[in-house]
């Protein structure tokens, strides 16, 4: 080979290789939203094609293509509405494309909603920034709003991110609608109407609700008034007992698999005790919500100021992960959980074992059934409060509001 060929190929190769040009600061600003295709609020009859979100430079096409199931990586940035389908979403450098899987049907209003996390080739992500696009094939155009947030039932906090899915009556159109970081969300504009709207907690950010996923629902109109969401999971089958710890002598922690209904009356009528292996009836002297047993010890002490009346102290509440919503205070359910605290009328036998029975044990969906659980007692500790002290008179029902729980 000639030394011109070998001249040749050098510049090739040379040409061929991209790099950021040299000098300056390096980029760190995210890619940045100058255009969408078509234009908000139009109508446009016959509309084919795609729509497609254009930035000020090229955007990452991500790792995980798209797919039927809406998990690719740019495809979990884009909610496109009305459909049942994953979107097609494109990466065609510095555009976002997008189109429904069946095709623009007739006299529709679509929604497509980008969220954040667009991100360009030096991996700088857009957090904050989202848009909209709001067009007809059809129709009037839209005018209505949404509005509200979504509360997790189990901890309290805000679900930050959580899907909307506002499915329009009668024809079960949905339309998906992402909440900010703190739970809150705005969809406008939507056709006027009914709304069934839908509040979840999207585990696998694929913008679908699924049914093993935390949510909840409610009924309203467009331009009504804002709604609150206490997303909860609607498991199919009773509560398990997990687990039955002695916390001393008199005091047993039982742990469920899933929350409990807050509008069950929780008394001893719920529990059996057995010790074992005789299988001799034990009597119980109270059944309770952590909440109330805590209220419960508080008023028993005689006196709090004196050092040698003050009971041994629960086990600390698990805490909330670091950077966690603080709880919400917004009104309409009482807290759930997962726990009750069950009483003995006198101390165990520090060698024995029981069975405890939990009969009729409700979740939050209304499903119940009986569940059981053998623990050893203690081999020492002191009563957190005196047994005889405890009755189920003494114990005040939790004050769940019957209408406040949904079916």
């Amino acid at each position: 080979m000639t030394l011109l060929a070998f001249g040749t190929m050098a510049v090739v190769t040379a040409c061929a290789k991209i790099e950021a040009p040299p000098g300056g600061p390096p980029d760190t600003a995210p890619p940045r939203l100058i255009g969408t295709y078509p234009e908000s609020l139009v109508a446009l009859p016959g509309f084919h094609g795609e729509a497609e979100f254009r930035f000020d430079e090229v955007v990452s096409e991500g790792a995980a293509p798209g797919n039927a199931n809406g998990t690719g990586d740019l495809q979990r940035l884009i909610l496109l509405s009305p459909t049942t389908r994953a979107a097609d979403v494109s990466w065609k450098r510095s555009r976002i494309t997008v189109q429904p899987g069946e095709g623009w049907q007739p006299n529709r209003t679509y929604r497509i909603e980008l969220l954040p996390g667009v991100m360009d080739l030096r991996n700088n992500r857009a957090t904050s920034a989202r848009s909209v696009i709001t067009f007809t094939t059809g129709g009037p155009l839209p005018a209505d709003t949404l509005r509200g947030k979504v509360i997790d039932w189990t901890t309290g906090r805000p679900v930050p991110g959580a899907l909307i899915e506002a499915v329009l009556q009668p024809d079960s159109l949905p339309y998906r609608i992402g909440a900010d970081s703190a739970g809150s969300f705005v969809g406008a504009p939507l056709p006027a109407g009914t709304y069934v709207v839908y509040g979840a907690v999207d585990q696998n950010s694929n913008g679908r609700r699924e049914a093993r996923e935390a949510y909840d629902s409610v009924t309203t109109t467009g331009n009504g008034p804002a709604v609150t969401l206490w997303a909860f999971p609607h498991d199919t089958n009773p509560p398990r007992l997990q687990q039955a710890t002695p916390r001393d002598s008199v005091t047993v922690d039982l742990q469920f698999s899933q929350p409990l209904s807050p509008d069950q009356r929780i008394d001893t009528g719920l529990v059996t005790v057995r010790h074992l292996p005789d299988s001799v009836v034990v009597p119980v002297a109270a059944l309770a919500t952590q909440r109330v047993y805590d209220s419960l010890r508080q008023s028993a002490r005689p006196d709090s100021t004196r050092p040698d009346s003050v009971a041994p102290a629960a086990p600390p509440a698990a805490r909330p992960p670091a950077g966690a919503a603080p709880r919400d205070t917004t009104p309409g359910r009482p807290p759930l959980s997962d726990r009750l605290i069950l009483v003995l009328k006198s101390p165990m036998d520090t060698a024995g074992q029981y069975l405890v029975l939990v009969d009729s044990i409700r979740n939050v969906t209304g499903i119940s059934g009986s569940t059981r659980a053998v623990f050893a007692a203690p081999k020492q500790a002191g009563p957190l409060l005196r047994p005889d002290s405890v009755g189920v008179d003494s114990l005040p029902r939790d004050s769940a509001r019957p209408d406040s729980v949904p079916e």
